[in-house]
């Protein structure tokens, strides 16, 4: 009989393990729900040990450059390792050049909401807050609910937090994480420039 996978097996495996959600996820369908069984296989594929490596510098890397839609938007995007025989490796550029596309097609403002200013953070709270109470919502659920959505906004700001262009039930870190365990080395995302033509610009009216 199969077993089914709920939310709160996956959030375990994930706490025990570090691995992905969706790795854990596949884990577990994998040993029909046994959790012993989904550390071990997660261990044999070398996806548990992606967390323990993410406190260890990345000094090597590469800039990656994309341009999408005929020169309507361009991104560059800078993605650290620890070695340059990785930073040479086919699927490291592969990988760059999803992050690249990514940004392109999301637009983030950050790369993680570590980096989000707590002043921008206290000014959309007060913008969700008033929404809420705008809405007739009690006062008492307000807080609540503002957390919820603060949650969205960086999950709509935020690269790492976003969902994968290419895996939509998975958020950027958790790809990123997949690639530092088969590559068996930290990777990080620095930093990016997404410029789009025009932006910022007023058009010009006819006459």
């Amino acid at each position: 009989m199969t077993k089914i996978i709920d939310a709160s097996m996956v959030k375990e495996l994930r706490e025990r393990t570090g691995a992905g959600m969706m790795d854990c996820k596949r884990a577990l369908a994998e040993v029909n729900g046994d959790m012993e069984k989904a550390v071990e296989f997660l261990r044999e594929k070398g996806l548990a040990a992606a967390n323990k490596k993410a406190g260890r510098s990345t000094s090597e890397g590469v800039v990656e450059a994309y341009i999408h839609g005929g020169g309507r938007i361009g991104v560059m995007v800078e993605i650290n390792c620890e070695t340059d025989f990785v930073a040479k490796n086919a699927d490291f550029r592969a990988l760059a050049r999803d992050i690249a596309m990514q940004i392109a097609a999301q637009n983030p403002l950050f790369v993680s909401r570590e980096e989000v200013p707590a002043s921008v953070i206290e000014k959309e709270k007060e913008i969700l807050r008033a929404q809420a109470l705008n809405e007739g919502k009690p006062e008492k659920i307000v807080d609540k609910m503002v957390e919820g959505r603060i949650e969205k906004y960086f999950a709509e700001v935020c690269l790492l937090e976003q969902p994968f262009i290419r895996e939509g039930d998975v958020t950027v870190k958790e790809y990123v994480q997949s690639k530092v365990a088969t590559m068996g080395e930290n990777i990080s995302v620095r930093r990016f420039t997404r410029y789009q033509m025009g932006e910022g610009l007023e058009k010009r009216e006819n006459v």
